[in-house]
């Protein structure tokens, strides 16, 4: 599985967290989007409920497939 990764950024008269190119929204101190980026870190790695899935491919056929609730990315924050 894959790594997500909360990076803290100044942002709009404030502070930020940001993830593949897309941010939170802006607190007033580092701190406080720094706390918020771990808060989404931990949500991240939390295993969820296993469940079938259904999707449609780019050509238009549908998928049925199981969907691992404990398959879940590692994450970090960085400052």
């Amino acid at each position: 599985m894959g790594k997500v990764t909360y990076e803290i950024v100044e942002h709009d008269g404030g502070w930020a967290y940001r993830s593949d190119g897309v941010y939170s929204e802006t607190y007033r101190t580092r701190r406080d989007a720094h706390d918020a980026a771990e808060a989404a870190a931990r949500e991240q790695r939390a295993p969820g409920e296993d469940e079938e899935i259904e999707w449609e491919d780019a050509g238009g056929k549908w998928h049925d497939e199981h969907s691992d609730g404990h398959d879940r990315p590692d994450s970090e924050v960085k400052d």
